[in-house]
């Protein structure tokens, strides 16, 4: 039945199902209205039926009406009409099509956001991979690259509006500053071997910097800028102690006997440099098989920190983290024995859940999602690192103290490798003496 009636002179006309019923006359055509109005050679009539329009030009000047319709037609009050009823019943028949269309759109929208996370991620792989295979100066600039734009983004997530509203951020200057104090850490840490001093002096400028400021220093500022140089600077610097401070030769690596002497040959695989590829692929496989897990089987939530965590998938990634962990000292023979590769794994799953919690928190209390838009479909540079940040603490310290415990020290691959150069050096000054090499 006809909801209302548009004419080309006239508002609109509502038809109740009340008025048009009003006379038990003749049976009305529910596709058909009439309606004329004299002096008009040419009069165009437009139907609605809930959603669907019927347009009926009329030509003839005298036309018969039928009760009915002049009883609701006298019975409407076009100036009591509601538009938003109006533009709601004329809607109705365009609501599945719309509904359909953002369904497909959202369709769309993740899966470019799904190809995007794909290319960035392969991509990052393949950087950072380069990076710690090259290791030295590449690997150390590639680091400190980094953590500049972690450093600006947890310096502009303390300024937001979430955290903020509660205190008084750091000023601007002191920001940069700090960020550019966290890039430098870990080169110091290359050149050095040790920067406890270094951060110690920087936080202790930083700190006096914010004391003497003008106005009204709040200690919100003070603990936020030392966190943020303990949490950006110092801690990614265990990743270089890491790799290029643990120098000792992975002497049963088969995988190094075959390296290209161009590329540093079977010294070029060192412990540091197995202990990174198994500590970076075991995060990997912890994140990728947790959320794997929590997609498929995740029921329970882990923390009120971050929701979409679940003891389900926290599970299942612990079980690809140690089995990843596992698999790489087989093919590095290294660590020894299978203790230490499992304790290895669990140290690396438990740090990188707890760096991915802190990033969550800082940015709950932020108000927003994504840390930043550094990286397309992967968010901001934190969001890709958070998982990394105590890792690289951790494990090197089971690298230096905790892996002696399970029956291996890099100590001992030191001492050994001296060894093996003394004696080295003694069989050349002796061959050039023209002596027998020396045999022992």
């Amino acid at each position: 039945m006809a909801s209302f009636v548009e004419t080309d002179r006239y508002n609109l006309i509502p038809l109740s199902v009340t008025s048009l019923c009003g006379c038990p006359c003749r049976p009305l055509s529910n596709k058909t209205l009439t309606l004329s109005r004299r002096g008009v050679p040419k009069l165009k009539l437009k139907l609605v039926f809930d959603g669907s329009e019927l347009v009926v030009p009329v030509r003839s000047a005298r036309i018969y009406i039928n009760r009915r319709v002049i009883t609701a037609v006298a019975r409407a009050e076009p100036e009591s009409l509601d538009e938003s009823n109006t533009k709601e019943e004329v809607d109705k028949g365009h609501i599945l099509p719309t509904v359909k269309a953002d369904a497909l759109s959202e369709q769309q929208h993740k899966s470019s956001q799904l190809r995007k996370r794909i290319v960035s991620g392969l991509g990052i792989g393949i950087s950072v991979g380069g990076a710690v295979l090259a290791g030295g100066w590449v690997f150390t600039v590639a680091l400190a690259a980094a953590v500049f734009l972690g450093a600006r983004e947890y310096f502009e997530l303390v300024r937001s509006r979430g955290i903020a509203a509660g205190m008084t951020p750091p000023p601007r200057y002191v920001s940069r500053v700090c960020s550019v104090i966290c890039a430098l850490m870990p080169i110091l840490t290359l050149y050095y071997g040790n920067i406890d001093i270094s951060v110690t002096s920087a936080a202790f400028v930083v700190a006096m910097s914010l004391l003497l400021q003008r106005g009204n220093p709040r200690f919100a500022q003070l603990s936020s800028t030392m966190f943020g140089l303990f949490y950006c600077g110092y801690l990614p610097c265990f990743w270089v102690k890491l790799r290029c401070g643990l120098a000792a030769p992975a002497l049963n690596t088969r995988l190094g006997a075959g390296w290209p002497f161009l590329l540093g040959g079977q010294a070029h695989w060192t412990v540091g440099l197995v202990a990174t590829l198994i500590s970076v692929s075991s995060i990997i496989a912890a994140d990728t098989y947790a959320f794997l897990g929590g997609k498929a089987i995740g029921r329970t939530p882990l923390t009120n920190i971050s929701p979409k965590k679940t003891w389900e998938g926290a599970i299942v990634g612990l079980g690809g983290c140690i089995a990843t962990s596992v698999v790489l000292s087989k093919i590095f023979s290294w660590p020894a024995s299978w203790l230490s590769a499992i304790a290895f794994g669990f140290l690396n799953f438990f740090g990188s859940v707890f760096g991915d919690l802190t990033e969550s928190m800082i940015k709950r209390d932020a108000g927003v999602k994504d840390s930043g838009s550094l990286i397309p479909g992967h968010g901001g540079i934190l969001d890709r690192v958070d998982s990394y940040i105590f890792t690289g603490a951790l494990a090197y310290s089971f690298v230096k103290i905790l892996l002696p415990v399970y029956g291996y020290s890099v100590v001992e691959e030191e001492v050994f490798s001296d060894l093996i150069t003394e004696r080295t050096e003694k069989e050349e000054k002796n061959s050039r003496k023209g002596g027998d090499p020396i045999i022992s």
